[in-house]
């Protein structure tokens, strides 16, 4: 399974201009990929820099991949005056068919000292070697420390509540309202986590093994190949690790790679592929 993950900042290249074939060019340089994990996808929305609000980069995107299934789950969404509406958040393209969706709003704790976005995370649970996986994207809030954090207890409180799910025997039809069955405990979670290998936050993702970092468990104490700050975009000042992919431990021993590529300067940020055993 080869997931790729990346902040595409609406198709805004390190020299500022907006370009969403470029960022498609790049993904489709992969290869075949079974899921897209993008994050900062806009849809409509004005004043992002670059943008002159009328690029709809869901559509483009689902457009571009015909061979997999768009599953939107913006944090941001207003009506645009028009009667449509404007959109901002995460976007997965999968290959194949999915089982249980879930659009999660992440909290958002009242920080007067720091403007911020909603953050959400998508979830969704796919077929893996005879059982099932949940595959996860996320991007947490960079400015405010308080809901990062709150942010990253959450995305642990998931995956702790998953395996007490799994716990409790269910019956039902599947097609039945009531009838979803237990989301499988292996997980991965990819996506812009706006904090640095080594920072407290770092270490409070990854407490109690709840969730494991895939670069760690590959490559040991190496130093994490940075994610932003390679092509002189006007952030950051330096170059830095903060996407990452975590899974659980039972996913872990699943892993065959993770490469960030750092060729493309179609954003800010650089795609990271990962491959779990096929």
């Amino acid at each position: 399974m080869r997931i790729l993950s990346w902040n595409i900042q609406w198709g805004r290249g390190a020299d500022g201009r907006v370009d969403l074939d470029r960022t498609i060019e790049r993904i489709r340089a992969c290869g075949a990929l079974d899921a897209i994990c993008l994050q900062e996808v806009s849809r409509n929305w004005p004043g992002l820099k670059g943008s002159d609000g009328q690029l709809d980069g869901p559509a483009r995107l689902a457009a571009a991949f015909p061979d997999h299934l768009p599953i939107f789950a913006p944090g941001l969404e207003q009506g645009d005056g028009q009667g449509g509406l404007r959109a901002f958040g995460n976007l997965m393209l999968l290959a194949g068919q999915p089982g249980s969706v879930f659009r999660r709003l992440l909290p958002a704790p009242v920080d007067p000292q720091e403007r911020s976005l909603q953050r959400t995370c998508l979830e969704v649970v796919v077929p893996f070697r005879g059982h099932e996986v949940r595959l996860m994207t996320t991007h947490l809030e960079y400015y405010s420390v308080v809901q990062r954090q709150a942010q990253i207890e959450a995305l642990r409180q998931i995956q702790l509540d998953a395996h007490a799910e799994a716990a409790q025997a269910r019956s039902g039809r599947r097609e039945s309202l009531f009838g979803a069955p237990p989301r499988p405990t292996a997980a991965l979670v990819c996506g812009d986590f706006n904090f640095a290998p080594g920072s407290g936050d770092y270490a409070a993702m990854g407490r109690d093994a709840v969730w494991v970092d895939a670069w760690r468990r590959l490559h040991g104490d190496r130093t994490h190949a940075p994610t932003v700050g390679l092509h002189g975009a006007e952030w950051p000042d330096h170059p830095y690790c903060c996407d990452f992919a975590w899974v659980s431990p039972a996913l872990a021993d699943e892993l065959r790679s993770i490469e960030v590529l750092a060729d493309t300067a179609a954003s800010d940020h650089q795609p990271v592929l990962v491959e779990l055993r096929s």
